[in-house]
């Protein structure tokens, strides 16, 4: 959730550690703060309410001047969006300053337990006794290695934690990571800048919860598992485990074509991400088809096709924007490999009393590999003894280390916080998926799915038609923007688009609004229906178009406007209806990729419209590691 960053190296700290915190700002964006250990040995902290641009010294002047830093932007749990509650926090001497992610979920016990003791706090978060746990160490004799390792062990639920400690000494920063959730990566350079003939240059090191904010900084990175802790030197790092013995990281390469996004051009990150989705299909398929046999190949897929005929069902979990990928996952694995299949949110699967075993596939659906809820639902899953699949975008995220397969989505960086590439990668490949196990589990044969597939193939043509008439969505924007409520409906495959379009609307244009499955409508919604109640429509053609047109019927009969997402050529229902989208004619299974692209221009030109913050809608994070 919140974006965390350190730097320890020859560079100057603050421009280090700022411009991470610029790649990291989808990431939290409520306040953000700076630590930088001068030259002194002194710790000077600068933070502000509000987003990065606005985290400045005072004067407006250069940052303090130093070679470590810490930084931080925070989505806010626990305490309001203020300069006091920003990171980093610091002890009541000001000689420690910790940045965190996370929620200590005894915090209270804590705190009055540091203040009893003669504590002083200056904030209303959790994140604030971590620094005085560590100064409680100090007092007591120990060094800032072993009081940071003290402090760990008073803690309870999952964290991300960095701190430094001033003095004139070794510099050192400690890092550490407890539970599933709060990502930590680091990465180490021996001579940071060398060039032949210079002389030795010290070398540097960065540690970060996003790979994103260490990408001009490492060649290599290693990441943090579940107890461990890293301690942080210009002379390398060192790695301890849950025990507090040293042990041995291997650093894994930075994924090729890992790169900064950049806009592009575009007004919004989110609408140069609508608008790469045909390479997001693209990217998905590269190198897994076989359009000429029908197959589709996964080399990470942990099955044998032995093991794929014996699995009985599949589980599919997510949160927001995935969970509805995951219902539309289901659809593909009843109608195409012939599992049962189930969906559920992963923050309710978690406290289930959930039964799986060797034969039941549970896949998690996630584009950062963070989430908190998905990532302690794959590890329920692993403790039960189901075999555990995720399909994710990030690589090397904590979601990719607990599952024993991943299907990567593909898509490059999705920095805009609502989701809509990764959303589309992920509906490619469930469909991949589902036709592979339909082909080895003989419930599709090899017509079927050569069918299917140079349907698939078609896909990034037919969105890019769909995005070149991306205007038309403006003159919509113009008449609707001003209505407070929507409700979207759907049947069927559609019926999780019309949930997804109704998301989309409220994150980014603040405008209440409801998907439900159609059948449901007359079941109570349908009170809601009149004039000033635009209802959107995902009906294209398929088995139960003629349902959805009575639903239709239904809602123009009480005076509802009517916006439709119509097949291409339809006529009858356009005829119906105040206003018309249309999207080429394809297979059903793949009406919601070519449905969902409309629902996300339309939302992305009422937020315009509406002047709401596209890319960082408020209250909102890109991934979400907390509960």
């Amino acid at each position: 959730m919140c974006g965390i960053v350190g730097y320890l190296g020859p560079r100057d700290a603050w421009s280090t550690v700022l411009d991470a915190l610029h790649r990291l700002e989808y990431r939290g964006y409520d306040s953000s703060g700076i630590a930088v250990l001068t030259p002194g040995g002194r710790l000077e902290v600068h933070k502000s309410a509000g987003k990065v641009r606005e985290l400045t010294p005072p004067g407006g002047g250069p940052g303090p001047k130093g070679h470590l830093g810490l930084g931080h932007t925070r989505w806010a749990t626990h305490g309001r969006p203020t300069d006091a509650n920003a990171h980093p926090h610091t002890d009541c001497r000001g000689q420690v300053a910790v940045v965190h992610n996370g929620i200590v979920e005894n915090y209270l016990q804590l705190r009055g337990r540091l203040q009893a003791g003669g504590h002083a706090f200056t904030s209303e978060t959790d994140s604030e006794v971590i620094a005085h746990l560590i100064e409680d160490g100090l007092e007591g004799g120990l060094d800032f290695e072993t009081a940071f390792l003290s402090m760990k062990e008073h803690l309870l639920g999952s964290q991300a934690i960095v701190a430094a400690m001033e003095g004139g000494g070794e510099k050192t920063l400690m890092a550490a990571r407890l539970g599933h959730a709060g990502g930590i990566v680091l990465s180490y350079r021996p001579e940071a800048g060398h060039r032949p003939g210079e002389a030795h240059r010290p070398g540097e090191a960065a540690v970060s919860s996003d790979l994103a904010a260490l990408l001009p900084l490492a060649d290599s990175v290693t990441f943090l598992e579940d107890g461990e802790t890293a301690v942080v030197r210009q002379d390398g790092i060192r790695f301890l485990g849950r025990d507090h013995r040293e042990v041995h990281k291997t650093p894994q390469p930075v994924p090729q074509g890992t790169s900064w996004a950049e806009k592009g051009g575009y007004r919004h990150f989110m609408l140069k991400e609508i608008m790469e989705q045909p390479q997001a299909v693209a990217g998905a398929l590269r190198d897994r088809v076989d359009f000429q046999r029908g197959e589709v190949t996964l080399d990470e897929l942990p099955l044998t096709d032995a093991e794929a005929r014996d699995i009985g069902r599949v589980v599919l979990v997510g949160c927001g924007t995935s969970l509805y990928a995951a219902m539309v996952g289901r659809h593909y694995m009843e109608e195409l490999a012939g599992l049962n299949a189930e969906v559920d949110s992963a923050s309710e699967y978690r406290y289930r009393r959930i039964h799986v075993d060797e034969r039941t596939l549970v896949v998690s659906i996630g584009q950062s590999g963070e989430t908190a809820d998905t990532l302690a639902a794959m590890a329920a899953v692993r403790e039960k003894g189901g075999r555990l699949l995720t399909i994710c975008n990030a690589e090397g995220s904590q979601a990719t280390r607990l599952a024993e397969g991943t299907l990567y989505m593909r898509s490059g960086p999705e920095i805009g916080v609502a989701s809509t590439k990764t959303f589309m990668a992920s509906l490619t490949v469930l469909a991949l998926l589902a036709i592979h196990l339909g082909r080895v589990r003989g419930a599709l044969g090899p017509v079927d799915s050569r069918r299917l597939l140079g349907e698939m193939a078609r896909l990034p043509n037919q969105l890019g038609e769909i995005l070149a008439g991306r205007e038309a969505y403006g003159a919509l924007a113009r008449r609707y923007h001003r209505s407070d409520d929507f409700l979207y409906m759907g049947r069927g495959i559609t019926h999780p688009i019309a949930l997804e379009g109704a998301l989309k609307l409220k994150e980014i244009g603040y405008i209440h609004a409801e998907g439900y499955a159609a059948g449901e409508m007359k079941h109570g919604p349908i009170a809601l229906i009149d004039p000033s109640m635009p209802v959107v429509a995902v009906a294209p053609r398929g088995r139960l178009y003629g349902k959805m047109a009575n639903n239709v019927k239904e809602v123009k009969a009480r005076d509802g406007s009517v916006i439709a997402v119509v097949s291409e050529g339809d006529r009858e229902l356009a005829s119906q209806v105040d206003d018309v989208i249309e999207i080429p004619a394809c297979h059903e299974a793949f009406t919601p990729m070519l449905s969902v692209a409309p629902l996300q221009l339309l939302a992305y030109h009422m937020a315009v419209r509406r002047g709401c913050d596209v890319d960082q809608p408020r209250n909102l994070a890109k991934s979400v590691t907390v509960e």
